[in-house]
C-alpha cells in the first residue's frame, strides 16, 4: 500500500470493489530487474495486467513484452512498440493467429512439438523460435503444469525440425513455476538448457538464447527474496554451466513486475454463523470473490495480505467468501483468516498485492456483478 493509492481511494467517488495500481512502484520494480539482470532483456508478461498505462510506461522504459495472444500484441503496439520488442510466448496457436502476428511484423514464438513448429513454417516463414522444456516447479506456492514445455530430451529434435523448415532454431525456455521462492531454482534449469545447447551444437545448429521465463515472486504473507538475490542465483548459474560462451537471455517477469503495485478495496456484505454453537466460525462475504478477480485464491494457493481500520482490535478467525451464488466462490475456508472481532457489515477492506492476475481473471458480469473497476494513478 503506497501513500498515492491511500490517497486516492480517501477520494473517489463509491463505485463497488476496484484495484488501485500505482505506477511508480511499477517504474521501480522494472529498474530492479534491470540492475539485478544488466546484460538480460526483460519481457514484461502481458498477462498479468495489460492495463494501458502499465504498457506505455514500460514501452517508455525499454521493455520488451511477451504476450500470448493476438489482442495482447495489438495492445503492445498500440504504445507505439516496435514489433521486434514482442514475443508470441503462448505455445498454443492457432495458425491465423500466428499468420496475423507475423503480418504485425512479429518474429519471435514459442514452441513445444514439432506441429508448433509445421504452423510457424507455413504461417511465419523465416521467423526465429525458442522450444519450451518442462520443469518441475519445485519451491513454487503454484508450480506450473505439464500443460506447456517438453521433456528435455525432446527439445532437440522439434529445434532441428525447425531448422530443417526453415525457421530459425534460436534458443530454450522455461518457466520455474509462479511464486518462486528458491532462489537457486533456475539453475537445474540452465544446467539442462546448456546440454540442449551442446547437443544442437553437435548436430551443426547454434542457439543464441535462453528465455528464463517468471517466477519472480510478489510479497504476500510470506517474506520472499528480493530481486537481487535472484539475479546473483541466475548469473552464477549461467556462468557454471555455460562458462565463457553465456548466451542472450531474458525474462518474462508479470507477477514481480505489477503485483505488489495494486491494493483492492471491497467491502463486506454479510457476517454470518451457520450455528448457534458457541465455537462456530463466523463467515465474513465480501464485493469481491473468485469470480470477481480473485481467482488466484483457488485451492488457497495464493494468500493476500488483507487489512481493515479495526486490526487494532481483538481478532478472530472467519471464512471468507465471495458474493455469487456459486458455491465455490469461497476464498479462505481451509486456513481461516484472522479479523478484526468488531468487524461490520459496510467495512471496508483492503486486499493488498493484487497488481497481478485480478483484473484478467474477472469475470464478465457473472450472476451480473460487474468486472473488477480498474484504475492506475
Amino acid at each position: 500500500m503506497t501513500e498515492r493509492i491511500r490517497r486516492f481511494l480517501r477520494q473517489r467517488r463509491e463505485d463497488g470493489p476496484c484495484v488501485v495500481v500505482d505506477l511508480d512502484k511499477v517504474h521501480d520494480n522494472y529498474l530492479t530487474f534491470e540492475r539485478a539482470l544488466p546484460d538480460t532483456r526483460v519481457y514484461y508478461a502481458v498477462k498479468a495486467n495489460p492495463a494501458p498505462e502499465i504498457l506505455a510506461l514500460l514501452e517508455r522504459l525499454g521493455s520488451s513484452f511477451d504476450c500470448a495472444s493476438v489482442p495482447e500484441i495489438e495492445m503492445v503496439l498500440a504504445t507505439g512498440a516496435a514489433p521486434e520488442r514482442i514475443s508470441y510466448g503462448n505455445t498454443i496457436k492457432k495458425e491465423r493467429d500466428i499468420a496475423r502476428a507475423h503480418a504485425l511484423g512479429v518474429r519471435l514464438f514459442a514452441v513445444d512439438c514439432e506441429a508448433e513448429v509445421d504452423k510457424i513454417a507455413r504461417a511465419a516463414p523465416g521467423a526465429r523460435v525458442f522450444c519450451r522444456i518442462l520443469c518441475d516447479g519445485a519451491g513454487a506456492d503454484w508450480p506450473l503444469s505439464r500443460k506447456f514445455g517438453c521433456a528435455p530430451e525432446m527439445a532437440p529434435g522439434v529445434l532441428e525440425h525447425a531448422h530443417r523448415n526453415g525457421l530459425e532454431a534460436y534458443g530454450v525456455s522455461f518457466h520455474v513455476g509462479s511464486q518462486q521462492a528458491d532462489v537457486e531454482a533456475w539453475d537445474q534449469a540452465l544446467a539442462v538448457s546448456a546440454r540442449i545447447f551442446r547437443e544442437m551444437a553437435e548436430r551443426g545448429i547454434s542457439l543464441s538464447m535462453v528465455n528464463l521465463g517468471g517466477g519472480f515472486p510478489a510479497r504476500y504473507l510470506k517474506e520472499v527474496p528480493g530481486v537481487p538475490r535472484y539475479g546473483e542465483a541466475i548469473l552464477r548459474a549461467l556462468a557454471e554451466h555455460f562458462g565463457n560462451r553465456i548466451p542472450q537471455t531474458i525474462i518474462e517477469p508479470g507477477r514481480g513486475m505489477v503485483g505488489d503495485a495494486g491494493v483492492i478495496e471491497a467491502e463486506v456484505v454479510l457476517i454470518s454463523k451457520k450455528s448457534d454453537a458457541e465455537d462456530e466460525i463466523r463467515w465474513v462475504y465480501l464485493d469481491i470473490g473468485k469470480f470477481n478477480g480473485l481467482a488466484e485464491t483457488m485451492d488457497e494457493a495464493i494468500r493476500y495480505p488483507i487489512r481493515t481500520d479495526k486490526d487494532h482490535d481483538r481478532m478472530s478467525p472467519c471464512v471468507l467468501a465471495g458474493p455469487t451464488c456459486d458455491s465455490v466462490d469461497v476464498l479462505y475456508e481451509k486456513t481461516p483468516y484472522e479479523l478484526p472481532v468488531s468487524l461490520s457489515i459496510g467495512d471496508k477492506v483492503l486486499i493488498e498485492a493484487c497488481g497481478a492476475y485480478t483484473t484478467t481473471y474477472s469475470s464478465v458480469a457473472f450472476n451480473g456483478f460487474d468486472p473488477l473497476r480498474s484504475y492506475v494513478i
